[in-house]
């Protein structure tokens, strides 16, 4: 890639170019260490994408790829799979599915995902396909540019037609997997609005301030309508196996250009089910 220099610093020594670089400085000593960083006149090049080992073994599974660039890939997750492993020697998670992915296409990229969803959630999982995008993803999330939206199917009507939940959560003393609104947990912030309402579940349409382990699930157990489906925190499973929690679109910018970008993911086939039944049909 190539960064054309500003005015100010033009024909200036590299170490001084080196500060006003988007770049984290690990990446920049590293770049410096391999000779990846090299000034021609007024521009500088660098070699952001070289051949990386793929960490995972391969793994092989039909993906649905949401979006690709050289800098960025976007998985639709089925629900079945986790984003990367929870215990040493797992396989067939969502990192080993894209590590045969980058395989079968050739890329030697490393499995970088920036975020994870739940095992059992769908939805777009994002990826930063080289140290670059990784840094810039990572600072999004931290400063919370990164939108992720959701559909869940929860049980009950909620009168209100949006609403904000605001409560700490941390983990549950009794069950090691488990997370509980905590005065003494990790502030948790979910917005939400209704989309729709039947006799005794409401869809509603969730956006994430915060990114706790749970946090969708948690919340909306504790305002008294857990997920349907999701036993962990009290739903039914009367009408899903599973929760009823789908990731619909994923909203960031480009990690090079800065452009605003999103997917949208359409919803699995079991929760096009479920409402089809709430709805009265067959």
């Amino acid at each position: 890639m190539e960064i054309r220099l500003p005015d100010t610093l033009a024909g200036a020594p590299l170490p001084r170019i080196l500060p006003h670089l988007p770049l984290a400085p690990k990446l920049i000593s590293k770049l410096s260490q391999s000779r990846g960083l090299l000034l021609q006149g007024p521009n500088l090049r660098l070699q952001l994408f070289p051949r990386e080992r793929r960490d995972f073994e391969s793994d092989w599974m039909e993906l649905n790829v949401l979006y690709e660039d050289e800098f960025t890939l976007v998985i639709n997750k089925p629900a079945g799979y986790e984003v990367h492993p929870s215990e040493k020697g797992q396989r067939r998670t969502l990192a080993h599915a894209v590590a045969a992915y980058y395989e079968m296409s050739g890329q030697d990229v490393r499995i970088r995902h920036i975020h994870r969803i739940d095992k059992d959630t769908t939805g777009p999982v994002l990826y930063a396909k080289n140290e670059f995008a990784h840094y810039q993803f990572d600072k999004a999330m931290r400063e919370k540019k990164i939108e992720r939206v959701y559909l869940a199917l929860a049980e009950g009507v909620l009168e209100k037609k949006q609403g904000t939940i605001n409560k700490p959560i941390g983990q549950d003393r009794h069950h090691s997997t488990k997370r509980r609104v905590s005065e003494t947990g990790d502030p948790a912030v979910t917005h939400y609005e209704v989309v729709e309402r039947f006799a005794d579940h409401t869809l509603v349409r969730l956006q994430l301030e915060t990114g706790r382990t749970h946090q969708i699930r948690v919340h909306m157990a504790a305002i008294g309508h857990p997920l349907a489906g999701d036993g962990l925190y009290g739903g039914k499973r009367t009408v899903m196996s599973r929760q009823a929690l789908h990731g619909e679109r994923l909203i960031w910018s480009h990690p090079w250009t800065g452009d605003k970008q999103q997917v949208q993911a359409p919803l699995p086939e079991d929760f096009n089910q479920a409402l089809k039944r709430l709805r009265g049909g067959k």
